[in-house]
């Protein structure tokens, strides 16, 4: 069973989707700040973290700042802030998924149960059947998860490992957007086309030069190129 941490200042809210997750399967815990989830998380392990962003105490992106340097938990954050600056942040620091409020308790439980399906199995395929690949200054350890420019390790979210890692394991085949969010994100109808838009900016930035081999197909998607 998998066990999820829902964290949130609002009682209601947490009650809400806990009753949900409970009627899905899951197994729940809360927490009603950020420091509390940090320390929930120190002493147990969760396959899910459904993060409120506007805390008391400690704020939603700090919590999964220092969960992560502990844990490698799967996060979908929850706010009421749908700006894309605050989208690209959180997918910056490793955030899978976000959830503008209000939401559908169903949506949330659809988007839960389509990362853990993703973090379960749907990806752990990818990059196995092949070894370090090559292109000039560009090294990409599939195995050990590990990219190089010019010999600098890269430092990529885990997002970015699995975009890029699929786009070289389909190199040189067009790549829709929705095709992306369904085999990397594990979703495609609760996808949206600029998430998958904001990871290709935030990956190009972090390959430097190399970004060329990341080639927009205008109207349809991508494809890695050499």
């Amino acid at each position: 069973m998998n066990k999820i941490l829902i964290v949130d200042d609002e009682d209601k809210i947490r009650e809400v989707l806990a009753e949900y997750a409970e009627f899905e399967g899951f197994a729940s815990e809360q927490a009603a700040d950020g420091m509390e989830a940090v320390a929930k998380c120190k002493s147990e392990d969760f396959d899910l973290i459904l993060m409120d962003i506007m805390m008391p105490k400690l704020d939603g992106y700090s919590a999964v700042k220092e969960i992560k340097k502990i844990k490698d938990i799967p996060v979908i954050m929850l706010s009421a802030r749908g700006e894309e600056y605050d989208k690209l942040f959180g997918f910056e620091i490793g955030v899978d998924d976000y959830v503008v409020k209000p939401f559908s308790p169903k949506e949330v439980m659809a988007r839960i149960n389509a990362v853990l399906k993703r973090n379960n199995g749907n990806n752990k395929s990818v990059g196995q059947n092949r070894g370090t690949l090559k292109f000039d200054g560009l090294e990409i350890d599939m195995l050990g998860r590990n990219v190089y420019v010019d010999g600098q390790k890269a430092e990529l979210t885990p997002k970015e490992y699995e975009l890029l890692f699929y786009m070289v394991n389909n190199i040189g085949i067009a790549l829709s957007r929705e095709k992306l969010l369904a085999d990397v994100w594990g979703y495609d109808f609760y996808g949206d086309d600029r998430t998958v838009d904001t990871h290709i900016k935030m990956l190009r930035s972090n390959l430097k030069q190399y970004r060329k081999y990341i080639i927009t197909l205008r109207g349809m998607g991508y494809k890695f190129e050499v």
